[in-house]
C-alpha cells in the first residue's frame, strides 16, 4: 500500500477546505447581489457602480399606515409595498427601488385606532424631494407608484408630470406608474368574481389574502380571527353601511383568504407594473 507525501495530504487537505467553503462563499455572493437592487442597503460606490452598468432607473413607491381589520396589521401597506417594488426591481433588471415611504393621505380615527396619515400637500412635496434626490443621485428614469388610495391618481400624475416636464430636456424622466394599483386589483377582482368570491374593498380578501403570501415570519395576520372577518357587504362596488354594520373596519368579506390567491393578486400586480415600466423606458 503506496502512503501519500505530506504534499499530496496538504493537497487534498486544502481542496477539501475550499470545496465545504463554496456553498458559504456563493450564498454570500447571492446575498450581496440580492441587495443590489435595494438603494438603503447599498454602500455608495455600490450605487455609483450599478449606475456606471446602465441601472439607472430609480423606483419610488409609497405604502401607509392605516386600520385593516381586526386581523391585519396596521402596516400591511408597507409590508407589500416592500416586497411588491422589490420584486418589481428584480424582474426590470435595471433597477434600484428607494426606500418605501410609510405613510400616504388618510385621516386617522379614534373609534379605530391604528392610522397614520399626511396630507396630499405633503405627499406632493415628500414625492417632489425624493424624485429630484434621486436625480442627483444620477438616476435617468424615475418612477412614482404606491399601494395605498391616498393621493392616487391626482398626486402621483402631478408631480410626475411636474417633474417630468422640468427635466425632459435633459433625457431625465419622471413617471407615474398607474397600473400597479387599480388596474392590477381590478384584474384580480374579476378573478374572484369569476370564481365565485364576494366581492371586498378595504380589509377584505384581496388584502388579507395578499399579507397571507407575503407573512412569512407570521406576526402580520391573525389567522385566528379569519372565520369572523366579515364586515359591511360590498354592492356595485361600494359598502353598504347600515344599522347592523360591524363597524370592524372590513369592507367585505376576508374569511376565504389564502396565501394562493394572495399569490396571485401580488404576481398580477408586479406583471402589470413590469409591462407599463417598460413601456416608459422603452424596453420590451
Amino acid at each position: 500500500m503506496r502512503i501519500p507525501s505530506a504534499r499530496a495530504l496538504m493537497l487534498g487537505l486544502a481542496i477539501n477546505v475550499m470545496l465545504a467553503q463554496a456553498p458559504v462563499c456563493l450564498a454570500a455572493a447571492g446575498t450581496k447581489a440580492a441587495h443590489l437592487i435595494e438603494f438603503e442597503r447599498m454602500t455608495w460606490p455600490e450605487v455609483k457602480e450599478a449606475l456606471a452598468a446602465g441601472k439607472t432607473t430609480a423606483l419610488i413607491y409609497t405604502g401607509g399606515v392605516e386600520q385593516r381589520g381586526p386581523q391585519n396589521a396596521t402596516g400591511g401597506h408597507n409590508l407589500m409595498a416592500h416586497a411588491t417594488v422589490k420584486a418589481i426591481a428584480e424582474k426590470l433588471g435595471n433597477a434600484i427601488f428607494m426606500p418605501v415611504l410609510p405613510f400616504t393621505p388618510n385621516n386617522a380615527n379614534a373609534a379605530m385606532p391604528g392610522t397614520i396619515g399626511i396630507t396630499p400637500d405633503l405627499l406632493s412635496a415628500m414625492l417632489e424631494r425624493i424624485a429630484e434626490q434621486t436625480i442627483v443621485n444620477g438616476f435617468r428614469n424615475v418612477i412614482v407608484m404606491g399601494d395605498h388610495g391616498g393621493g392616487q391618481p391626482k398626486v402621483y400624475e402631478e408631480v410626475a408630470s411636474k417633474l417630468n416636464a422640468k427635466y425632459a430636456a435633459q433625457g431625465i424622466h419622471v413617471y407615474y406608474c398607474d397600473q400597479v394599483y387599480v388596474p392590477a386589483n381590478d384584474a384580480f377582482n374579476k378573478y374572484l368574481a369569476d370564481n365565485g368570491y364576494p366581492p371586498s374593498l378595504h380589509g377584505g380578501l384581496p388584502d388579507t389574502a395578499e399579507m397571507m403570501y407575503l407573512d412569512k415570519d407570521k406576526t402580520w395576520v391573525r389567522k385566528n380571527l379569519l372565520r369572523t372577518a366579515v364586515g359591511d357587504p360590498v354592492i356595485d362596488g361600494k359598502p353598504q353601511v347600515g344599522p347592523d354594520s360591524p363597524h370592524n373596519g372590513i369592507s367585505g368579506d376576508a374569511r376565504r383568504s389564502d396565501a394562493r390567491l394572495g399569490k396571485k393578486i401580488f404576481d398580477m400586480k408586479v406583471d402589470y407594473a413590469v409591462k407599463q415600466i417598460r413601456g416608459f423606458v422603452g424596453e420590451k
